[in-house]
């Protein structure tokens, strides 16, 4: 029984270490890399959770934006899904009143139309985006500080 116990001990960590091997894991809790001051204001982090090729051929990426950062406006060519899961952020699409988004809240924005979001003035935000993956984003206009400290103003009211 001691033999078979002993057996047991050090066969099980190599099948613990084979399972690993065969899957491809990833977490959405890492915290990714901070992303260059390209399109957005502020400081944002991101974390390519997933990418699935073939049929579905989709992106998670997980984002989060410290208090007053926002992304340029932009669209991208399939829908996206935004799943807030952390903090307080804004939503807008061209023509439309700004929104507050939460966690807990779920958005999806149609393929093709212009929007932009982002964090809250005083709460960072974290959301999972759900992306088609052969195109990337398209970046159209740059969203200013000023615009953006206007829509924290009115949304405050």
């Amino acid at each position: 029984m001691k033999n078979l116990l002993a057996l047991l001990v050090f066969i099980a960590p190599l099948f613990v270490s084979a399972q690993t091997e065969e899957y491809s894991i990833s977490s959405f809790e890492d915290e990714g890399f901070k992303a260059p001051n390209t399109h957005y204001i502020g400081e944002a982090w991101l974390n390519g959770v997933l990418a699935v090729e073939g049929d579905l051929n989709f992106h998670i990426t997980k984002a989060n934006f410290k208090a007053n950062s926002t992304l340029d406006w932009h669209k991208h060519a399939t829908t996206q899904v935004l799943i807030y899961v952390d903090g307080i952020g804004y939503y807008q699409e061209r023509g439309k009143a700004p929104i507050i988004l939460k966690a807990g809240d779920i958005l999806k924005c149609e393929k093709d139309i212009e929007h932009w979001h982002s964090s809250s003035k005083e709460n960072d935000v974290t959301y999972l985006a759900i992306y088609g993956g052969e195109t990337p984003t398209t970046w159209t206009d740059v969203l200013s500080q000023e615009y953006y400290d206007n829509v924290a103003k009115e949304l405050s009211n």
